[in-house]
Protein backbone atom coordinates (compact mmCIF):
# COMPACT_ATOMS: atom_id res chain seq x y z
CA UNK A 1 0.00 0.00 0.00
CA UNK A 2 1.15 3.32 -1.01
CA UNK A 3 1.10 5.83 1.63
CA UNK A 4 3.46 8.37 1.91
CA UNK A 5 2.33 10.28 5.18
CA UNK A 6 5.17 10.77 7.61
CA UNK A 7 4.28 11.06 11.26
CA UNK A 8 5.87 14.22 11.96
CA UNK A 9 7.80 17.36 10.19
CA UNK A 10 11.08 15.71 12.41
CA UNK A 11 10.91 12.35 10.12
CA UNK A 12 9.96 14.68 6.75
CA UNK A 13 13.03 16.46 6.77
CA UNK A 14 14.96 13.80 7.87
CA UNK A 15 18.10 12.87 5.56
CA UNK A 16 19.06 16.35 4.56
CA UNK A 17 22.47 17.26 5.59
CA UNK A 18 25.44 19.82 5.18
CA UNK A 19 25.83 21.12 1.92
CA UNK A 20 22.35 20.08 0.67
CA UNK A 21 20.84 22.77 -2.40
CA UNK A 22 17.17 22.99 -0.84
CA UNK A 23 14.14 24.39 -3.13
CA UNK A 24 11.92 26.14 -0.99
CA UNK A 25 8.31 27.54 -2.78
CA UNK A 26 5.94 30.35 -2.51
CA UNK A 27 6.33 33.91 -2.64
CA UNK A 28 7.20 36.01 0.33
CA UNK A 29 5.30 34.19 3.28
CA UNK A 30 2.44 33.01 0.74
CA UNK A 31 3.09 29.19 0.02
CA UNK A 32 5.92 28.72 1.83
CA UNK A 33 6.72 25.51 3.95
CA UNK A 34 7.49 27.39 7.22
CA UNK A 35 7.30 24.13 9.28
CA UNK A 36 9.27 22.33 7.14
CA UNK A 37 11.62 25.18 7.37
CA UNK A 38 11.64 24.70 10.52
CA UNK A 39 12.56 21.56 11.09
CA UNK A 40 15.71 21.45 8.63
CA UNK A 41 16.52 24.59 11.33
CA UNK A 42 15.92 22.02 14.38
CA UNK A 43 17.51 19.25 12.17
CA UNK A 44 20.95 21.32 12.55
CA UNK A 45 21.72 21.01 9.02
CA UNK A 46 24.72 23.84 7.65
CA UNK A 47 26.00 25.03 4.80
CA UNK A 48 23.21 24.74 2.88
CA UNK A 49 22.19 26.73 -0.54
CA UNK A 50 18.02 27.90 -0.95
CA UNK A 51 17.08 28.60 -3.72
CA UNK A 52 13.67 30.63 -3.37
CA UNK A 53 11.73 33.36 -5.04
CA UNK A 54 12.42 35.64 -1.50
CA UNK A 55 15.58 35.50 0.65
CA UNK A 56 13.84 36.51 3.81
CA UNK A 57 11.73 39.51 5.32
CA UNK A 58 13.53 39.28 8.24
CA UNK A 59 11.01 37.90 10.83
CA UNK A 60 10.88 34.41 9.58
CA UNK A 61 12.14 30.99 9.83
CA UNK A 62 14.75 31.97 6.89
CA UNK A 63 15.95 34.18 8.70
CA UNK A 64 16.49 32.26 11.75
CA UNK A 65 18.52 30.01 9.48
CA UNK A 66 20.58 33.00 8.54
CA UNK A 67 21.32 34.07 12.19
CA UNK A 68 22.14 30.39 13.11
CA UNK A 69 24.50 30.79 10.57
CA UNK A 70 23.19 27.59 8.89
CA UNK A 71 22.63 29.38 4.39
CA UNK A 72 25.81 29.64 3.03
CA UNK A 73 24.36 31.09 -0.13
CA UNK A 74 21.01 32.09 -1.35
CA UNK A 75 19.46 32.41 -5.11
CA UNK A 76 17.04 34.11 -5.62
CA UNK A 77 14.88 37.09 -7.27
CA UNK A 78 13.93 39.11 -4.03
CA UNK A 79 16.87 38.83 -1.43
CA UNK A 80 15.37 42.57 0.27
CA UNK A 81 12.54 42.84 2.55
CA UNK A 82 9.90 45.07 2.48
CA UNK A 83 10.73 46.95 5.41
CA UNK A 84 13.79 47.89 5.55
CA UNK A 85 16.88 46.53 6.30
CA UNK A 86 16.97 42.37 7.07
CA UNK A 87 19.23 40.02 8.71
CA UNK A 88 20.29 39.03 4.77
CA UNK A 89 21.65 42.94 4.19
CA UNK A 90 23.58 42.78 7.11
CA UNK A 91 24.95 39.07 6.34
CA UNK A 92 25.38 40.00 2.81
CA UNK A 93 27.75 43.24 3.95
CA UNK A 94 29.66 41.64 5.93
CA UNK A 95 30.46 38.89 3.44
CA UNK A 96 28.85 36.06 5.51
CA UNK A 97 26.32 34.69 2.61
CA UNK A 98 26.55 34.24 -0.98
CA UNK A 99 24.20 35.48 -3.72
CA UNK A 100 23.07 34.75 -6.65
CA UNK A 101 20.23 37.38 -8.12
CA UNK A 102 17.86 35.87 -10.54
CA UNK A 103 15.36 37.32 -12.25
CA UNK A 104 11.78 35.92 -10.89
CA UNK A 105 10.80 34.46 -14.49
CA UNK A 106 14.26 33.24 -15.21
CA UNK A 107 14.32 31.66 -11.43
CA UNK A 108 11.03 29.76 -12.70
CA UNK A 109 12.55 28.38 -15.74
CA UNK A 110 15.59 27.59 -14.80
CA UNK A 111 13.95 25.60 -12.34
CA UNK A 112 11.28 24.11 -15.29
CA UNK A 113 14.45 23.60 -16.95
CA UNK A 114 15.92 21.04 -13.97
CA UNK A 115 12.17 19.62 -13.97
CA UNK A 116 11.97 18.65 -17.43
CA UNK A 117 16.01 17.25 -17.99
CA UNK A 118 16.47 20.64 -20.70
CA UNK A 119 20.06 21.51 -20.83
CA UNK A 120 18.93 25.00 -20.56
CA UNK A 121 17.77 28.05 -22.62
CA UNK A 122 18.58 31.79 -23.92
CA UNK A 123 16.11 34.66 -22.73
CA UNK A 124 16.65 38.44 -23.20
CA UNK A 125 15.66 38.90 -19.68
CA UNK A 126 19.61 40.10 -18.07
CA UNK A 127 21.23 40.46 -21.47
CA UNK A 128 22.89 43.62 -21.70
CA UNK A 129 23.48 44.11 -17.95
CA UNK A 130 26.00 42.74 -14.41
CA UNK A 131 23.21 39.71 -14.26
CA UNK A 132 24.66 38.28 -18.12
CA UNK A 133 28.63 38.65 -17.43
CA UNK A 134 30.54 35.42 -17.50
CA UNK A 135 27.29 33.85 -19.26
CA UNK A 136 27.18 32.76 -23.40
CA UNK A 137 25.23 35.51 -24.92
CA UNK A 138 23.78 34.81 -28.84
CA UNK A 139 22.46 37.67 -31.27
CA UNK A 140 18.92 35.80 -32.55
CA UNK A 141 16.70 37.23 -34.79
CA UNK A 142 18.99 40.84 -33.89
CA UNK A 143 18.50 40.63 -30.12
CA UNK A 144 20.97 39.57 -27.44
CA UNK A 145 19.86 36.90 -25.56
CA UNK A 146 21.49 35.42 -22.15
CA UNK A 147 22.01 31.92 -21.96
CA UNK A 148 20.88 30.31 -18.67
CA UNK A 149 21.39 26.94 -16.92
CA UNK A 150 18.81 24.59 -15.93
CA UNK A 151 18.45 24.52 -11.35
CA UNK A 152 18.16 21.40 -9.51
CA UNK A 153 18.34 20.85 -5.73
CA UNK A 154 18.65 17.79 -3.32
CA UNK A 155 15.42 18.57 -1.71
CA UNK A 156 12.35 20.31 -2.75
CA UNK A 157 10.30 21.71 0.12
CA UNK A 158 6.40 22.09 -0.82
CA UNK A 159 3.41 23.31 0.41
CA UNK A 160 -0.33 22.81 -0.70
CA UNK A 161 -3.56 23.11 0.97
CA UNK A 162 -4.23 19.36 0.43
CA UNK A 163 -2.75 15.97 -0.32
CA UNK A 164 -3.78 12.35 -0.25
CA UNK A 165 -1.70 9.67 0.98
CA UNK A 166 -0.74 9.11 -2.03
CA UNK A 167 0.83 12.31 -2.66
CA UNK A 168 -1.47 13.95 -4.97
CA UNK A 169 -1.79 17.97 -3.90
CA UNK A 170 -4.15 21.07 -4.36
CA UNK A 171 -2.97 24.44 -3.89
CA UNK A 172 -4.51 28.07 -2.90
CA UNK A 173 -4.35 30.39 -5.31
CA UNK A 174 -0.93 32.15 -5.50
CA UNK A 175 0.14 29.89 -2.82
CA UNK A 176 1.19 27.62 -5.70
CA UNK A 177 3.90 29.83 -7.46
CA UNK A 178 6.89 27.81 -7.86
CA UNK A 179 5.78 24.71 -5.29
CA UNK A 180 4.92 22.46 -8.33
CA UNK A 181 7.56 22.94 -10.48
CA UNK A 182 10.13 22.18 -7.91
CA UNK A 183 8.53 19.03 -6.86
CA UNK A 184 10.04 18.02 -9.93
CA UNK A 185 13.28 19.51 -9.53
CA UNK A 186 14.93 17.49 -6.81
CA UNK A 187 15.10 13.82 -6.03
CA UNK A 188 13.28 14.25 -2.85
CA UNK A 189 10.15 16.34 -2.51
CA UNK A 190 8.50 16.77 0.64
CA UNK A 191 5.13 18.59 0.95
CA UNK A 192 3.16 19.60 4.11
CA UNK A 193 -0.50 19.71 3.49
CA UNK A 194 -3.10 21.57 6.02
CA UNK A 195 -4.93 18.62 5.56
CA UNK A 196 -4.66 15.10 4.71
CA UNK A 197 -7.93 13.90 2.63
CA UNK A 198 -9.04 9.99 1.47
CA UNK A 199 -7.99 8.69 -1.74
CA UNK A 200 -10.19 9.63 -4.55
CA UNK A 201 -11.79 13.09 -2.33
CA UNK A 202 -9.94 15.21 -4.66
CA UNK A 203 -11.25 16.18 -8.09
CA UNK A 204 -8.39 14.89 -10.80
CA UNK A 205 -9.24 17.83 -12.59
CA UNK A 206 -8.42 20.15 -9.72
CA UNK A 207 -4.60 17.85 -9.11
CA UNK A 208 -1.61 20.30 -9.84
CA UNK A 209 0.91 18.31 -8.53
CA UNK A 210 0.13 14.93 -9.07
CA UNK A 211 1.98 11.67 -6.65
CA UNK A 212 4.44 10.98 -8.76
CA UNK A 213 6.35 14.04 -7.94
CA UNK A 214 6.28 13.88 -4.04
CA UNK A 215 8.13 11.61 -1.89
CA UNK A 216 7.03 12.73 1.75
CA UNK A 217 3.81 14.19 2.87
CA UNK A 218 3.56 15.34 6.34
CA UNK A 219 -0.40 17.14 7.95
CA UNK A 220 0.24 20.86 9.32
CA UNK A 221 -2.85 22.16 10.43
CA UNK A 222 -3.64 25.34 10.49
Amino acid sequence: MIDKRMKSIADAVAGIKDGDVLLVGGFGTSGRPAELMQGVLELGARDLTIVANNATIGQDVVGDLMRAGRIRKMVCSFPRGLQGKTIFDELYAAGKIELELVPQGTLAERIRAGAAGIGGFFTRTGAGTRLAEGKETRNIDGQEYVFEKPLRGDAALIKALKGDRWGNLVYHRGARINNPVMAGAAPLAIAQVSEVVELGALDPEHIVTPANFIDRLVEVRP
